[in-house]
Parts: structure tokens; sequence; C-alpha cells
């Protein structure tokens, strides 16, 4: 929905008085010793951000146009793959089906899916500011991966995230602080007081020395402690979100401590325990949230509930605690729920067995013949001296379908008590002790009736310990690896038999001058493979971050990194660039023990040797000057010349500055982060051995140490990290612990075809020689512009353009609507740009803008399929704007903490701004938006690498079941309009630059172009900046003709088309299916236009209208009819049951799929929409899947939807709405077409009446929507998939030429550590 009532601002946290950070105690001795040695360092004023993705983002035909908020959790929680959807708890999470792509079924590309590192680890330098052309600000939660700062996780992620990936990730957006806490009030750091040291004598290097090994300070609000069985549990109060707590109960095993015939068992546990638990389907209807996931040393069962019941005020944490314990310690081990989880698990493992899975997840034993190939996969390879190369959670078919539920409960007697196990409590509560003794009154006599050994006072990890298990200080317990506490003292013996010590993993290091053989590289190779892959592993020991020097190291190391993943982006220039994306990983895994770094390099296969030879060379040596250097030796060259010459003393205090400014920022956000972002970071700083810090904690320790860091000691620690690459091959280097390639069975040569690709793992190992031999230069200081528009130049355009507010509307002489309920402003600018801004205090000092410009690819005619798309990224690509260079434009953006994204979809153009407000952050982002406006730069080179991604991209498509199927559904369902699809490779022979440029510009015209802005400022500030900026824009006059868009219709019935399928031949088989049929727009109007407000007025007339006030709950009702909303509102209710049904009756009853979802996709402007049913099968069963999800979509009439379910739909929305209600970012979404004259329907009400619209509906409005999609044979579309090694028939590379445009890339990486969340 893009609609929401409006939160009551915190009226404490607005007046607070400014709380000043207190001066470090440790932050003196530094000052001191800062005088008296010769370190040095200057303390930079600005902290920039890197720089993120650059594009327009391919749109995927089947996704929903809504935008969902992904939190850090469901991400983390979809790295694996496995578990089974666990009802309406788990049918709906947030609103969104299970299963669906956006949801926690996504799978994000994170390295090898250690939890939470990869795809949102804790460098706050790429993730926080800079040119991200092709983000979007939906993501709207806290950005998580920061709170690790202080924690050591680097994650580099340089050209695949930043500049390359088309899979949308939304940016993260910090929440605010809530009033009651101690640290609400606005913590503006004094200058003073972080400057001005507090002690005048000096200290010499030693005592500096002793001073970095002070350990770290722990967390103040954190309780750790044991019950007498041995269960530890930890709890943290947390007022985000309100009256709401996370419950996880992890218990110490997984796929590692299975024995060779039992293979996936862990996982089978955790499905038939969670599903089969009674106590936890209780809690259905209460608002309560679960689900669960295992990896390979845990399985986590988790629980978000309220705090209290809505309708009694009842208390939730012993309900919460009581389900957990069910399903922890005393499953029932059934044979219906064993047969039933069985398939449900076979079904998951066909189900992510796509190409995408097998190459980025590299690892996993699977069906028929790819168990031979899964043997030369990356973790196979990188842990190939312990079980974590064969032991993968989802597990082996052939084992799943043999086990009992005896054998599966004598593993779950092994493993499943309380003395392995430890529960997490994060949330809003507020009395420790009586939770601590509900926590006691659950769980102490668990387990006491069996007879066993009692529990030692060593941890039961053994030398695993330090790693997995959490220290527990002396008070309320002792700790884990032998310390002993009063309260140790009190535990007896527990009745339990028990293994008492897990076995070990057992690593080979990458070291210098560890004596081991050097592997070759591997080299996986496959039919559906589309380009060419390299990954150099590095493995090394976790270094635990508990002291202010630990923490020194890995600011140093983060300052390197950051460094280089810059250089390797401002690199990127050449037309015809050797590589497709570099990805530098720097990152702890609490998952797999170890510290891995990686050196992943994607390129077109006739590119590799160039690809290979550039990438070594830039982590080496990082400048080149020379254009043939920089196409043939980038990568390589980069890293060498890094290592060489290292950062210069610019990029230091850049980076250095970055961290500081992004640490502050979190500090001030100490009290709005929310409880999963604590538990998630507590969970695996655990995990790690890192010491937990709150944010004003990990703040002040980072300024403590930032003052005693050289250049020297950045380079010489960063270079370091880097040896395993930039001495590659010498003597007493440090040997990779992998180097695997993954390539393609065959290419495309223009000319001639499909050929045969050879590569020998020779030829890598004298390609990366090569790259490291090249020559090597200094990288030169790039100056960095201070303001892109200087206060004369701004004088002379206001004197020019006399930018001024003008009337919203001609009837009425208006210049500003003020909305007091929402807080919402509207107002006009004289050049036609319409305004509307929000003030919130939601997250501190921080803003978001976004443009939205009307038209998008709706506007290409069959002349120019593909202009506006390709526009879009080109526009990205070069990223220049007037005179500066890219390169400067990005450092403007980390010095002032701006993000930027550049994005296009089927109906309009955006743009969207994440900044800081402070350092006069607001004015610098809309210096940008007016030099993007007004000085675009449109570049040749761009152009092509543009054109050249897309026509990749369409390439790899007959390489995917996925995209193959749905590409032709499509096509199918939308008269081949290639507007809903990439573009062919025909469309982008016909383009040129100009007529990119054309399409794109064409739509940027005053009247056409809508900003949004809210955030942390006033009104004066924001309106100065809109003034100055937006106002001074030259009013461009509209086109001479009025935007013509061509009609876009369904295909007319009856047609051969209207079911398809598609085979692709595979080494193993599976398949998926996809079911899709016309809906209406969100506002009510279906294809040619028709309004459907006509036709329910008329259906209406004699209805029975409700009473305007709920008899029994007293609320407002609201006439849902009238409204609108009507269609996005009670489709939206819809789309909730219907998931929940095909959950409960493909998935559960029938067993004959893992993952079913529907999905609607609603346009604003467009007068369409469709919905989509996505499933996934075996062959054998696909097409009794597909009737039954008909089924399911065709019966709301045979069995009529009941009060129960429309109150569970109401409750997931609601529940959703109300916690993305305090995001910055979800404020953004609901501004948009405010005052778009597309989208005429659209006003304020649609923003404050949406709960009420929600509580108000009802079962016969439903219906009424009901009748409006379409769902008989005559407008129903389905398309089968197929992919086996006895396919039918073949898509073959002139077939996808013809039609096979495809959509995003499904799947991603890590999803081999860790199984699917089990909804």
């Amino acid at each position: 929905m893009a609609s929401a009532p409006f939160p009551p601002v915190a009226a404490a946290a607005a007046s607070a008085p400014p709380r000043l950070a207190p001066r470090h105690p440790f932050a003196t001795a530094v000052a001191a010793a800062r005088r008296s040695t010769s370190l040095s360092f200057r303390h930079a004023s600005r902290r920039p951000v890197l720089p993120l993705r650059s594009s327009a983002v391919a749109v995927n035909p089947l996704r929903c146009a809504h935008r969902r908020a992904v939190s850090p959790r469901s991400r983390r929680r979809a790295q694996g793959f496995g578990a089974a959807p666990a009802s309406d708890l788990a049918a709906s999470t947030w609103g969104v089906a299970a299963g669906s792509d956006v949801c926690l079924s996504c799978f994000p590309k994170s390295r090898r899916g250690r939890s939470g590192l990869a795809s949102f680890a804790p460098c706050a330098l790429p993730h926080a500011s800079g040119l991200l052309f092709g983000g979007r600000l939906s993501g709207a939660k806290v950005r998580s991966h920061q709170l690790l700062l202080w924690l050591g996780w680097i994650n580099v992620k340089s050209f695949n995230q930043f500049f390359f990936n088309f899979q949308v990730r939304p940016s993260h957006i910090l929440h605010a602080a809530g009033p009651d806490e101690p640290h609400v009030a606005s913590p503006t750091w004094s200058e003073t007081s972080l400057d001005k040291p507090d002690m005048d004598h000096a200290i010499s290097k030693e005592e500096l020395e002793d001073v970095l090994n002070t350990p770290l300070p722990e967390h103040p609000k954190l309780i750790r402690g044991q019950l007498k069985n041995g269960l530890r549990y930890l709890i943290l109060p947390n007022k985000v979100p309100a009256n709401r707590f996370e419950a996880h109960m992890e218990v110490h095993v997984g796929s590692i401590d299975e024995e060779a015939d039992e293979q996936g068992i862990a996982h089978m546990i955790e499905h038939v325990a969670f599903l089969g638990s009674k106590k936890r389907e209780k809690l259905l209807g209460t608002g309560a949230r679960s689900n669960a996931y295992t990896d390979f040393h845990h399985t986590v069962f988790h629980i978000h509930s309220p705090t209290k019941t809505k309708e009694y005020g009842e208390d939730l944490l012993p309900s919460v605690l009581d389900a957990l314990n069910e399903i922890a310690f005393h499953p029932k081990f059934s044979s219906s729920r064993v047969e039933k989880e069985r398939r449900a698990i076979l079904s998951e493992l066909q189900m992510m067995n796509t190409i995408e899975y097998r190459v980025d997840c590299q690892a996993r034993h699977h069906l028929g013949m790819l168990i031979m190939f899964c043997l030369l996969q990356l973790l196979q390879h990188l842990h190939s001296e312990n079980k974590l190369s064969n032991r993968f959670p989802i597990g082996l078919e052939e084992q799943i379908q043999k086990w009992d539920p005896d054998k599966i409960r004598r593993f779950h007697e092994r493993w499943y008590y309380p003395a392995n196990a430890t529960l997490y409590l994060v949330g809003e509560i507020d009395d420790i002790p009586k939770a601590v003794r509900e926590i006691e009154a659950v769980f102490e006599h668990t387990l006491s009736e069996k007879e066993g050994n009692p529990v030692p006072s060593g941890s039961p990890f053994g030398a695993m310990a330090s790693l997995f298990a959490p220290k527990l200080p002396g008070g309320f317990a002792a700790n884990l690896t032998g310390e002993k506490s009063p309260a140790m003292d009190k535990i007896k013996p527990v009745k339990r038999e028990r293994q008492a010590v897990r076995p070990p993993v057992e690593h080979k290091w990458s070291l210098p001058g560890v004596a081991q053989d050097a592997k070759p590289p591997a080299i996986f190779q496959h039919e559906l493979i589309q380009s060419f892959s390299i990954n150099m592993f590095c493995k090394i020991p976790v270094s635990k971050v508990q002291t202010y020097k630990d923490l020194r190291s890995v600011l140093m190391k983060r300052i390197f990194l950051s460094a280089l993943h810059f250089r390797i982006n401002t690199r990127y220039k050449s037309s015809n660039p050797p590589f497709t994306s570099v990805e530098l990983d720097h990152s702890d895994s609490g998952r797999e023990g170890c510290t891995v770094t990686t050196l992943t390099v994607t390129a077109e296969p006739q590119n590799w040797r160039s690809a290979i030879k550039v990438a070594v060379h830039e982590v080496c040596f990082p400048n080149l000057v020379i254009v043939h250097c920089i196409q043939h030796f980038f990568v390589l060259f980069q890293v060498r010349r890094l290592k060489e010459f290292g950062v210069t003393m610019g990029e230091m205090t850049r980076y250095m500055d970055a961290l500081i400014k992004d640490s502050e920022q979190l500090a001030m956000m100490i009290d709005s982060v929310p409880s999963v972002d604590n538990l998630d970071f507590i969970m695996e700083s655990d995990a790690l051995g890192h010491t937990v810090m709150d944010q004003l904690q990990g703040h002040e320790s980072l300024l403590a140490v930032a003052e005693t860091v050289t250049l020297e000691e950045v380079n010489t620690v960063g270079a370091e990290v880097l040896e395993f690459i930039s001495d590659f091959g010498e003597p007493n280097a440090p040997l990779p612990a992998a180097i695997v390639a993954c390539v393609p069975k065959k290419v495309h040569v223009d000319g001639v075809g499909e050929t045969d690709f050879d590569i020998y793992p020779d030829e890598i190992t004298e390609a990366i020689k090569a790259g490291l031999d090249e020559p090597i230069y200094p990288e030169p200081e790039l100056e960095v512009p201070k303001e892109l528009i200087t206060q004369s130049e701004l004088d002379e355009l206001k004197l020019q353009h006399k930018p001024s507010f003008v009337p919203l509307t001609e009837e009425e002489n208006v210049v500003k609507v003020f909305d007091t309920e929402t807080g919402i402003a509207q107002r006009r600018l004289s050049n036609g740009i319409s305004i509307n801004y929000k003030i919130t205090q939601n997250e501190a000092r921080v803003g978001v803008m976004r443009l939205i410009v009307g038209g998008g690819r709706a506007t290409e005619d069959s002349e120019s399929k593909g202009s506006v798309i390709v526009g879009v990224r080109t526009l990205s690509e070069g990223g220049c704007v007037g005179n500066f260079s890219r390169e400067q434009v990005e450092l403007f953006c980390v010095n002032n903490l701006i993000n930027c994204s550049l994005e296009s979809n089927e109906e309009f153009i955006f743009m969207e701004f994440r900044f800081a407000l402070r350092d006069n952050g607001m004015r610098a982002a809309f210096q940008l938006l007016h030099m993007v406006l007004e000085h675009n730069v449109w570049l040749e080179d761009a152009f092509d690498r543009a054109t050249q991604l897309y026509l990749s991209y369409y390439r790899s498509i007959p390489k995917s079941l996925e995209r193959s199927t749905a590409h032709k559904l499509m096509l199918a369902m939308l008269n081949h309009d290639e507007r809903f699809v990439e573009p062919s490779p025909h469309s982008l022979q016909k383009l040129t630059l100009q007529s990119v440029k054309d399409a794109v510009m064409n739509q940027f015209v005053g009247g056409n172009m809508e900003v949004s802005i809210v955030g942390d400022f006033t009104e004066e500030e924001v309106e100065s900046c809109v003034l100055d900026y937006l106002g001074t824009v030259r009013a461009a006059s509209s086109p001479n003709t009025e935007e013509h868009i061509e009609k876009i219709s369904f295909r007319p019935f009856p047609s051969d088309l209207h079911f398809q399928q598609v085979y692709i031949k595979d080494t193993d088989e599976r398949a998926c299916a996809y079911i899709a049929g016309p809906a209406p727009n969100r506002w009510g109007f279906a294809t040619e236009g028709n309004d459907l407000f006509n036709v329910i007025r008329r259906s209406g007339a004699d209805a029975e209208i409700s009473e305007p006030v709920n008899l029994e709950t007293g609320k407002k009702r609201i006439d849902v009819r009238s409204h609108p909303l009507f269609f996005g509102i009670t489709l939206s209710l819809l789309a909730e049951i219907i998931n929940s049904r095909l959950f409960t009756t493909v998935r559960d009853s029938m067993g004959l799929t893992y993952d079913v979802s529907f999905e609607l996709n609603l346009f604003d402007k467009l007068d369409l929409g469709w919905y989509v049913i996505a499933v996934t099968s075996t062959p054998s069963k696909v097409h009794k899947a597909v009737d039954a999800c008909k089924g399911v979509l065709r019966g709301l009439h045979s069995s009529r939807i009941v009060e129960r379910e429309l109150d569970r739909a109401k409750r997931t929305l609601l529940m959703k709405h109300e916690a993305e209600t305090k995001t910055n970012a979800y404020w953004l979404g609901l501004l948009a077409h405010l005052q778009s004259s597309s989208v005429p329907r659209k006003d304020v009400s649609c923003i404050k009446e949406l709960t009420t619209l929600y509580e108000s509906a009802t079962i016969e409005d439903l219906y009424l929507a009901y009748e409006h999609l379409k769902v008989d044979d005559s407008s129903l579309f389905a398309c089968i998939g197929i992919a086996g090694a006895e396919s039918g028939e073949d898509t073959n590379d002139d077939e996808a030429d013809m039609d096979l445009h495809g959509m995003v890339p499904m799947g991603g990486r890590g999803l081999s550590t860790m199984t699917r969340p089990t909804t």
C-alpha cells in the first residue's frame, strides 16, 4: 500500500535538552600519547560514506509494485533454504506471502550465507552513502550492520553490489529515538568534549600499549544468566518497536553434528518440532510471528510477539516461552507429521536447486549427477579439510527418504537439551526479575526426570566454547570457560544423559610461512552457467574484538579496504571493460568458525583472462594511467598497487571521518534500534567471542582509538589482508584456501553462435601471475569539491529565475496546504514542480528525498523499446554532472553523507536521496539533484556499458528455469509487450545515445515532476533548499504533444498461449509454474480505462450502509466502497487470505510444494494490474500443483471467507503498517503521487484514513473486489517450467532471441550454509 495514518510525534524527544557525550576515560590517555609520541592523526570534521550501486533496476514483471521493507532478520533468515511455512504465523509474514522474492523467502547475494555479515555486514562506508543509482529507500530499517561497526566485520563489496547488481536492495534508514529512554536527547557531541584532552601529561608508547590492551566495556543493559539445568539466557530491554519482544531459542546443534547416515536430520527436526507444536499454534491470532532455521552449528526457533494480548491485556511472555520449550525440548515425532515434513523438505530441496543456487552456494549435495559437480564447489574447497565441506543443512535426498520417527527422535535426545541451548529475549521487557522468574518456571524442570551426568563447570562445547558459547559474567551465572561464580555453585546434577563435548572443526589457515601444498584452481562447468566467475579465498582465525587494540586493528582494516573499494569503483570507465563485477569481502563467520577474505571477479567468458589480471592488480597497486592497462589488468593491478603504495593521507582522513561520523550517527540512534537488530548483533557477537557494547560505548571507544591511528600502520595492517593475492606464488606467502572458477560449457560468439568454452587450471594460475607482473604507479590525490553550486552561482540563478511558491490549483489561491493530523505540507513551485514534505523525529538529523517523474517505460513505443530503462542506466553509469567527474561527484557524496539512487519502472522514473542534516548535508543533496536536472552529462561509453549489461542479461534468461518460465507467461499475457520485460537484442541494436537521452529527459518536465522530503529538519531549512535549488530549475515546457502511451492490453481468449510449458535441459529434475490474470489498478481502473467505481455504485445502490461507528468496539467506520483506496485495501486483504489458503491447502494438506505465493501488481498510473501465483514442485507433481492453486483461487465462493480469516489478514497488514510508520522511507512512499495529475484520486485522506479503512472492510467488500480479479479460464494464463536431463525440448539461443526477455535473476549467495526459514 502507499498510504498510512500519521503516528504521534515524540514530543519529549524533540524538546529534551541535548546530551553531551562524556569524555571517554581512555581518550584522555590517548590524547596525551598523541602529543608525546610520533603517532599522528588529523581529526577531520566530516565523515564520508562510500558510494553504492549504480543503475536503473531491470523491472521484474511478476513482482508486486508495492515496496516492502525487508528487515535485516528477513534477509538473514532467508540465507538458508529449508524449513516449512508455518500456517498464518508464516503464510503472511508482515503481509507478504512466504516464498515471495521480497520477504522471508528472498535470497540476498551474501557471501556463502554468513549470518548477517555478507549482506549487511557493518561496513558503514559502503552501505551508508554515495551514488546508489538503483537502490531503494524502501528498507526503512535501522542499519544493523553498522551496529557491528566496532566488532570488526568488514565487507567491502565493490562492483557487484554497488554498481552492477540489478537486484533491488533496500537502503537502511535509521530509526528515531524513543522519548522514555535515557539517551533520547539529541546527543550532539561537543567539539570541546571530543577534542580537548583532559590530561596534560604525556605517556610513553609502552604506556599507550598498556592502555590499548584495556578490555572494551560491556553493554550496560545486557543481562546474562544460567538455569540449574544449564540453559543460558540473555535479556536486553529495548523499546523499539513498542509493546513487542523477540524470543529466540538457539539450540547449539546443526548439520556439523550429524553422522554420515544423518545428513539433514537436524533440519528435519527443525521442521517437525516447529510445525508440530500445538502451543505455537495457540499464538495464532495474538499478533505473534514465528519462524525457524538451521545452519552448520545452530538450530534457531524464534517468535516475535506483542507483550500483551489485545483483548484482555494478558502477558504473552509465558505463552511464548512455553511454546519455545515445547518446540525445542518436547516435540512430538508423530508418523504423520514426519511424513508431511519429509515431503516438504524434498520439495524444498528441488525448489532451491536452481543454477544460481548451484553457482552461488557452491556446495550443496542434491539430486542426480549434480552431486558430482558439488564436490568442486566453493564451500567444499574452502573447507575441504573438515566436515563443513560435506555437511550442508539441507541434507541428502536418499537419506531424508529413509528416516523413521525413532531415528529422528534419537538424534533429538542426543542434542536438544537445555544445557546445549541459549535463550535470547530482546524487547520491551521492563520487569527483568519477573522475566527471569518466568524463564525459570517454564524451563527449569525440563528433562529433570531423566538420569544422567551433572552439568560440567567447563564448556559443553570443548574447544569451540570461545567461538559458539556466550560468556556469562559473575552475578547471574558463571562463564562457560570454567570460571566459577556463586550462581554456579548452586547448580545441581541434571538427570540427563548427554554428550559433553561437541566435535571440533579443524581449519587449515592461510597464514604466511604455514607449510602446506598449494591447491590448483578448481573449475565447475555447467551448461546453465552464463558468465565466468572466479573466487579466491583466504581463511584465517577469527580475531576477537575484546580490547581497544583489537578495535583499533579493525578500524585500520576498514580504512584500507574502503579505499580499495572506492578505487575499483571509480575505475570502471571503459566501453568494453573486461569484467562485469568485482567484489572484495572480508568478514567473520560464526557459522563457519573463521574469518574469510574473498575476491570474486565476474566477467563475460571471452574476457576471463583480462578480468583476472585486472582484478589482482588493483588489490596490490592502486592506480593506472594507461587505458590499456585499465582495461586488461585492472583488479589485480589495484590489489598490488594498494599493497605496494598503500592508501594516501587523504584517503585515510576521508574514511576515518566516515567511520567516526557513522558511529556518531548510530550513537544518536541508541534508543531507536529495533529489537531484532540488537538481537542479531548479540547472537553473532557471542558466537564470535566479541565484546558486546551499546552504540554509545562503541562510538566513544572508536573515538578513543581513532586518535592513535597512523597512515603507516593502516597500510601495514591492510597489506596483510591482501597478501594471499598480492604475494601469490611467492615463497612463504599465505596460500589461498581455495581458488574456484564457475564457467559455462558453451559461450555465444557473435556471428558464430554457441561454441565450446575450454579452460584449464594452469591457465587461471598463469593469468593471476600475469596480473601481478604488471608495472604499478602510486595513487594520485583527487580534488574533492566542497560544493557543486557556489554561493555566487546560486545568487545568479535566483536572480535569473526568481523562484517562488504559487497556488496549488488554479481554482484556489492557496500557496500552502498543511494537514495537522498527518503533519504533511504541500507546495508548488513557479516552474511547476510539486513539493510534499513532512517533518518527523523518526530518525534523528536524517532526511530522505524522492523525485518522481511520470512516464517510465510505458512511454516507450515500438521503435524505442528499452530506451527508458537503458537511458536511466546510462545516466547513472556516467555519474558526471556539469564539469565534475564521476569520482568527484562520488566523493562529494561521501563527504556529505549522501546516498543517491536512480531507477525506472513501467510508470515512473525515480531519483532518491538519503542524507544527514549535519554540516549542510541537506543543501548538498539538493545541489546534487539540481545538477542532475540541469547539468546532466551523457557519455557514449556509459551507454555502451548499459547496453552490454542488458544484452548479457537477456542472453542469460534461457539458462534459468524460473526466468524462462516467467518471461514466457508475461509475454503471452501482455501480447508480447516488451515494455514489461527486458529489451531484446534486436531492440537494443536500434538504440542510440541520443535516443535514450531524449526518452529520459523528455519526461523531466516541471509539471511532470514531484519531490517529496521527509526528515528531522525545520520548515525554514526545507523550504529554503526547495526554493534555492528546485525553484531555480528551468521551467521546461511540456512537449508539443501530450504524453503518448501505446495501448496495453491482455491477450484475448481463445489463444494457445493461455497455457504453455518451458523445458530446459539440466542435470537435475525440478519444476516451477506461474499462474497469472488481470486485476484492476490500485485506484479502481481496469483495461480500456473502465472505472470500476461506477460498477460498484450500481451494484451497491440497494446495499445496506454500515453504521458510522462499530457498536461493539466504538471505533469509527468508513464507507470503504466510496473511498478511492477501496481496491487497494480490499485486494491487499484478499492477497493475505489467498496466501494463507494456498499454504494450508497446496503445501500443508496436499504436499505438492514447499513454496507457493500469491502476489498483486497494482499500478498507480496505468489502467491495469495483475496477480501472480508462483509455485515450485517436481515434474511429476507440478501439474497437480497448478490445478490445486487454481482451485484455491477460484474456491472463494464455494468455501467462503470467514471473519477469523479477515481478522487475521487485518492484523497482519496493520502490524506491518504500524511498524513502518516509524520510518522516514515509509512516509516517503506515502507522499508519492499526492499531487500527481496522473493519479488524481490520491489525496491526504488516503494516508490518514488507512488504518480505519482496513478496520472497516467487510467480507462483502472483499467479495465485491474479488469479482474483478479475473480467474476464469478465458482470463487466466499459466506457464509450467520443467528442467531435467530428459526434457521434452530444449530452449535454444535462437528461441531466446525471439522471445526470452526475462526478469531479474532469482536466488543469491549463501544458501548452502543455512536452511530456508521454516515460514
